[in-house]
């Protein structure tokens, strides 16, 4: 988090700085992708880049704290997540059985190769264990770093529905770990 600098830092940005902006990014992107390769695997930077496309165009007229910008930027996300989801189902993609393996594109996105480490991605393995609404709140409380009202509200569940979740899904990953011979 970006801290007592935040303010500042958004001003700046809304009024047009590109090295403002880009601390903002830095600061909440990896956090997003993270979420979205929970909830949207195959379209996580898709739907990333959709998002920032909102952001950018909402910036100006964007007013709170980090949290709150955390918040916004998270909600976005879920909302152009559920815009993809509905887009594909409009309009289903067929596999390309014909294409060769010596013809797919093997370089990996530059946010790729900074988030592969056994840590994270032991992380996420987990996560998908969990059913989708426990992964999701676990990881916008923990990893995107929100608080229960702002879950609440960019899930459209009460603040009461966000901490059983939440309960569910930590006590089902220690479950999880100790069977994998983790103790914590």
């Amino acid at each position: 988090m970006v801290g007592e600098d935040f303010a500042a830092l958004l001003a700046a940005a809304q009024r047009g700085s590109e090295q403002a902006f880009s601390v903002l990014w830095r600061d909440v992107n990896p956090a997003l992708l993270r979420y979205l390769r929970v909830v949207a695997a195959e379209h996580a930077e898709d739907v990333a880049a959709e998002t920032w496309v909102q952001v950018v165009r909402g910036l100006p007229r964007f007013t709170g704290d980090e949290v709150a910008w955390r918040a916004w930027l998270f909600t976005t996300a879920r909302r152009r997540l559920l815009d993809q989801v509905r887009l594909r189902k409009r309009h289903p993609s067929e596999p390309l059985d014909e294409i060769s393996p010596m013809d797919i594109p093997r370089t990996a996105a530059a946010e790729q190769v900074a988030m592969d480490n056994m840590a994270t991605e032991s992380a996420m393995a987990l996560l998908s264990k969990l059913p989708e609404q426990q992964a999701e709140v676990i990881f916008l409380r923990v990893v995107a770093g929100l608080d229960t009202e702002a879950v609440a509200e960019i899930l459209g569940r009460s603040p009461g529905a966000v901490r059983v979740a939440a309960h569910r899904g930590l006590k089902k990953l220690a479950t999880l770990l100790a069977g994998a011979g983790v103790t914590l």
